[in-house]
């Protein structure tokens, strides 16, 4: 009896909010003013035009009493007197386990041609506030990713954050797709965020495959959509994740890129008529960013779950101190840098080990493998403060013992930072490559 009363509750809650009516009043750029009765023109809450073709839309701010509508949709035929509905509650979402493999669009509906997603009984919302400080469990135990050179060098708690840091085309998306095909997670979450049309498919079919696709959900914006689409597209993805952690699963996030969400949001703000700070980004971009990424990591005190996530951050210019770069890199856990020059010499997946952190990471190894990482570290800091040096002939060998061991050693560090886009190395092989290596 109680679960039927439980799930009756959850049905009673799941249902649509009462819908109020208004009407458009103009057009300010990219958005839509609209008038409407004041106890429905709540800044998030949706709202549909209703002209030759319905066009979704969101409040995003407020000139005077009238409502400021960020478009989801072409706002090419949206003329003034259209009827507009406008729902007073929150957006929410009902995943199931059924979702797995799908490919869905930012309002949870799908997009990859394989028909209706079932619909769950429990309502998620689309932008939860993240768990209480207090309230939230300790990060677990260390998650093996499948990739080298983070077991070793930057290593995962489960209900870490982490941030990738790379120009484009260093392979940011080759590095997501070892990780949805290796990591010891029971769900994968993936938002592509700003993504190329023509990549999306090629990602998912080719890059991410049917292994790591059979446990994954797939939450696409292009760069073609709109501005709200791309800024609604990584809190879809939140959400998921969040149902798959309340229901006891650990699960990995993957938002590329965090940067996108930003550009969206900056969009946005500029049409809504805040002031441009630093490279144009407007103030609520900075308030946006901690409230999507805090929302990954483990779940509440007593519950079993967890969010481990990646979000990464396309460094604009290769600048890693770039406005967003360094805002993201302030709120996680810590950072994996790619560098297009170590991508340019052949070696993959192109991770800076010596600029990489995980502020996580002295917990999640023992002593000996500890003891590993550092001896490892400073033959690689070594041998980068030497290479110049050793380039043009200007070292002569046996000058000094310490750097001959490191040039001796490289070759094996190198082969063992290296990996094959199909290839998966469990931490305990890749501590034992690493100690032959430097014998």
């Amino acid at each position: 009896m109680p679960s039927t009363l439980s799930k009756l509750a959850d049905e009673i809650e799941a249902l649509e909010a009462r819908r109020f009516e208004g009407r458009v009043t103009g057009l300010s750029g990219a958005l839509i003013e609209a008038s409407g009765p004041m106890e429905a023109l709540a800044l998030g809450a949706r709202a549909t035009v209703h002209g030759h073709k319905p066009t979704q839309a969101e409040i995003v701010g407020f000139r005077g009493d009238r409502a400021l509508l960020a478009p989801f949709d072409s706002i090419e035929s949206i003329r003034p007197g259209m009827r507009v509905s406008l729902e007073g509650g929150a957006p929410y979402v009902r995943p199931t386990r059924s979702w797995l493999g799908r490919v869905i669009n930012c309002f949870g509906e799908p997009v990859d041609g394989a028909g209706p997603l079932p619909q769950g009984l429990r309502p998620h919302e689309v932008r939860a506030a993240p768990p209480s400080a207090h309230g939230r469990a300790r990060v677990g135990g260390r998650l093996d990713v499948g990739v080298r050179a983070m077991n070793i060098f930057s290593a995962l708690c489960r209900g870490q954050r982490m941030g990738v840091f790379a120009g484009s085309g260093v392979g940011k998306s080759v590095l997501m797709s070892m990780l949805a095909r290796g990591a010891n997670a029971d769900v994968i979450v993936i938002g592509l965020v700003g993504e190329r049309g023509r990549e999306v498919k090629e990602f998912i079919e080719d890059t991410l495959g049917e292994e790591g696709r059979a446990r994954s959900v797939v939450v696409v914006a292009t760069s073609d959509e709109s501005a709200a689409r791309r800024r609604l597209a990584p809190h879809m993805a939140c959400a998921i994740a969040e149902h798959f952690r309340d229901e006891g699963l650990d699960v990995l996030l993957l938002i590329d890129s965090v940067t996108r969400f930003a550009m969206a949001q900056r969009e946005i703000g500029l049409a809504v008529g805040e002031p441009p700070t630093t490279k144009g980004y407007t103030p609520s971009v900075f308030a946006e960013l901690p409230k999507l990424l805090e929302r990954a990591g483990p779940g509440r005190e007593g519950e079993h779950g967890s969010i481990t996530a990646l979000f990464t951050v396309l460094v604009d210019g290769d600048d890693h101190n770039e406005p967003i770069a360094d805002a993201v890199r302030g709120i996680l856990d810590g950072h994996i840098v790619m560098e297009r020059a170590i991508a340019e010499r052949g070696r993959y997946p192109a991770i800076n080990v010596l600029k990489s952190i995980s502020r996580l990471m002295p917990m999640c190894h023992t002593v000996d493998e500890n003891d590993l990482v550092r001896r490892a570290r400073a033959m690689l800091s070594l041998y980068a403060e030497m290479e110049e040096l050793i380039r043009i002939g200007a070292y002569k060998p046996g000058a000094d013992p310490q750097v001959d061991e490191a040039v001796r050693v490289r070759p094996a560090l190198e082969a063992v930072l290296t990996q094959q886009r199909d290839e998966q190395t469990s931490i305990k092989d890749g501590f034992a490559m690493l100690a032959e290596a430097l014998t």
